[in-house]
């Protein structure tokens, strides 16, 4: 069992590991490179192996990080960024994925006193019951089953003790671990990496604002006919606990294993939830992690977890959709315009072919009308695509909103989850509804309009 001294104390050690683990790595991967270099059979095998190692190495440094910067181990072992070559990939990505496990727990004993401090009673008073032992445990907190006085099973996410200041901590270690990072994949601009998580911070700990965000969730989902958002019980949520509706559901990695046509219908559901959602109602969960989702009996899907949320405005979303037409429709000149007006970009016309090819990358999955089987390695296409762009002199400057970079992500994100699901579909009649203000032609997209016809609401279609 972690405990607090424990993950307050760790830090140096991390520290002390990530400067030593960067100069190893880095020596490897030159050896590696060397060795794919003109080589033979013998020799790329060789350098495969100290590949394998320098992930192994990642996942240590980047497992032992808590909270925020632990999303960035997250984000590469759900998505496949082409790091390595195509022979040792799925090795590459089956060491990676060891960064989606729980965490350590801490002892319950220090789990009981951060839970009596917030909410200012004796445990036994609040719950009828509590499991001692936790149904999860997180980057920066720990779930618990427990039931109420009326009855109802809730769950209890509550913070580890000291994680604050582990966190803050950690940000002077941030920047060693993106170095390492950066030696893996020397084409990963981890600028907007390291600032995104950095204004992520205080969010992810406020359990109070997380649980608005859920709540706010909870309240457009509730009825809806395939997806689930457990609310929140307000009275018992706290700045270090968050206590929901229990909601109990299949893993991920239990689904990959169903039948083609109901991972396909699960695949409709994500996209609905994660792309389809947030220009209709303009809450965008940014994380789209195989871990926050639960996939229950009777086909609904529960989405749990709302600390990377972002509420968009209703220019942000006219803006998004504009981008995401213009890249439909090949209109070089017009994604152009929206994106330089926003201050993105210099006003210079001959950028505007390079940075239509990179949003091709990015969004034309979701493009194509065809059935399309995402290949989560297509993350790599993606990746390798935005970064020759942002090598270009010409690109320097480029300097993505907000909603684009978190949208973006979020996007990667959900192709990793479909590329694992293998999901079959023709994804563009899911986004006609609002890339192209078309009814609905599946019935799943019928069946949701009709749920959220008459809700107070702006229509997907605003631009």
């Amino acid at each position: 069992m972690a405990d607090k001294d424990e993950i307050r104390g760790s830090r140096l050690r991390r520290a002390a590991m990530m400067t030593g683990t960067a100069a190893e790595v880095a020596a490897r991967e030159a050896a590696a490179r060397a060795l794919r270099v003109g080589g033979n059979d013998g020799r790329r095998q060789r350098a495969s192996r100290q590949q394998l190692k320098s992930a192994e190495t990642l996942v240590k440094v980047l497992g032992s990080m808590r909270g925020a910067a632990m999303k960035v181990g997250q984000t590469l072992s759900a998505v496949d960024l082409g790091l390595v070559p195509e022979e040792i990939r799925p090795q590459f990505q089956e060491i990676l994925a060891a960064l989606q496990q729980d965490a350590r727990p801490v002892s319950f004993t220090s789990i009981r006193k951060v839970i009596e401090d917030d909410l200012g009673e004796r445990l036994e008073a609040a719950f009828a019951e509590f499991d001692e032992e936790p149904i999860a445990a997180a980057s920066i907190g720990q779930v618990h089953r427990a039931e109420l006085d009326d009855g109802r099973s809730v769950a209890v996410k509550v913070q580890y003790p000291g994680i604050a200041e582990a966190i803050h901590a950690d940000m002077q270690n941030l920047r060693l671990a993106l170095k390492l990072l950066n030696v893996i994949a020397p084409g990963i601009d981890t600028g907007p990496i390291a600032a995104e998580i950095r204004g992520r911070i205080g969010q992810e700990l406020d359990y109070e604002l997380e649980a608005a965000n859920q709540h706010a969730m909870s309240r457009v989902y509730r009825g809806h006919p395939f997806i689930v958002v457990p609310d929140v019980v307000s009275e018992l949520c706290r700045e270090r606990v968050l206590v929901s509706e229990f909601v109990e559901g299949h893993r991920f990695s239990e689904v990959r294993g169903w039948p083609q046509e109901e991972r396909n219908r699960l695949g409709e559901i994500l996209i609905r939830f994660y792309i389809n959602g947030p220009l209709r109602h303009r809450l965008l969960n940014g994380d789209p992690h195989p871990g926050n989702s639960l996939f229950l009996d009777d086909g609904r899907v529960a989405f749990i977890d709302f600390g990377f949320f972002k509420r968009l405005s209703d220019e942000e979303v006219a803006q998004q959709i504009a981008s995401t037409r213009a890249t439909y429709e090949g209109d070089a000149t017009s994604l152009f315009d929206v994106i330089s007006g926003l201050g993105a970009l210099p006003p210079d016309p001959a950028l505007a072919e390079p940075f239509l090819e990179a949003y091709t990358a990015i969004f034309g999955w979701l493009l194509v009308d065809d059935e399309v089987v995402v290949d989560s390695s297509a993350t790599g296409a993606m990746m390798r695509a935005y970064t020759t762009m942002r090598s270009s002199p010409a690109f320097k400057t480029l300097q993505l909103p907000a909603e684009h970079f978190v949208m973006m992500r979020a996007v990667m994100l959900l192709i990793g989850l479909l590329g694992h699901l293998q999901a079959r579909g023709r994804w563009l009649d899911v986004a006609r509804e609002w890339l192209l203000s078309e009814e609905p032609a599946t019935p799943m997209g019928r069946e949701e309009a009709e749920f959220f016809a008459g809700r107070p609401y702006p229509s997907p279609a605003v631009v």
